[in-house]
């Protein structure tokens, strides 16, 4: 079994990994949130977003790559949808805030609130054992 000073000298795996955007600067700021320790995500240039990974082991790394993926199309899409939408709002022509009237069902919702019953088979399973 490897001691510890021989973990602490293994060499680190790394992924760098660069993708071209029209605002690379919002991407980044959307992806920044989400990193981790053993990530850095830079601006490179005026279309360039460059995420460095480094993790210990090749599983490690490879569960890090997938989750900057999801993150990096989210990303992309929240940059998307500011880009087209008039004013810098969220998409709404009106030029009306999402925030600035509930929804029209919005009081019969809130006032009104429904037992959905068990959340997960998980829950069902734990409180017939517990009982």
């Amino acid at each position: 079994m490897p001691s510890e000073t021989d973990t602490e000298m293994a060499p680190h795996k790394r992924a760098t990994i660069r993708t071209d955007h029209d605002d690379p600067e919002l991407v980044a700021r959307a992806l920044r949130p989400d990193n981790t320790d053993e990530m850095e995500t830079v601006v490179a240039d005026e279309t360039t977003v460059v995420t460095r990974i480094e993790r210990e082991t090749t599983g490690g790394l490879h569960s890090t790559v997938d989750d900057y993926v999801v993150n990096l199309e989210v990303a992309v899409d929240v940059a998307r949808t500011v880009r087209d939408a008039p004013d810098g709002r969220d998409g709404d022509p009106a030029g009306t805030d999402a925030t600035d009237a509930p929804p029209a069902d919005a009081t019969e919702q809130y006032d009104d609130p429904a037992d959905t019953g068990t959340v997960s088979d998980a829950d069902t399973t734990t409180q017939e054992h517990n009982e």
